[in-house]
């Protein structure tokens, strides 16, 4: 039995299989996804999920995690449309059961 990559959501701080979490990376001072799992950088995870990505927002934990003093605006309107995405296939899925 292959044995399950766990990781912890800066934002709810709760340990998921690393597949259901989004990495960020800090890579030369600009936050970006890291679809892949291997970019060079500083990681973060957080969960695919609109709460727990506002609840992350709202706490500041990207910023505490990377030491910076804001993200950028685009990244957010990223990581948005990537949860919507997702929320999409899932109803999408449903519908076709």
């Amino acid at each position: 039995m292959k044995k399950i990559p766990m990781r912890m959501c800066v934002a709810c701080r709760t340990m998921k299989p690393k597949n259901d979490l989004f990495r960020v990376v800090l890579d030369n001072d600009k936050i970006t996804i890291d679809k892949t799992g291997k970019k060079s950088g500083r990681g973060a995870y957080i969960c695919k999920d609109k709460k727990c990505f506002s609840d992350c927002l709202k706490k500041h934990s990207l910023e505490r995690t990377f030491e910076i003093k804001s993200i950028d605006e685009s990244f957010i309107a990223i990581v948005t449309k990537e949860l919507n995405d997702i929320e999409n296939k899932k109803n999408e899925k449903n519908e076709n059961e």
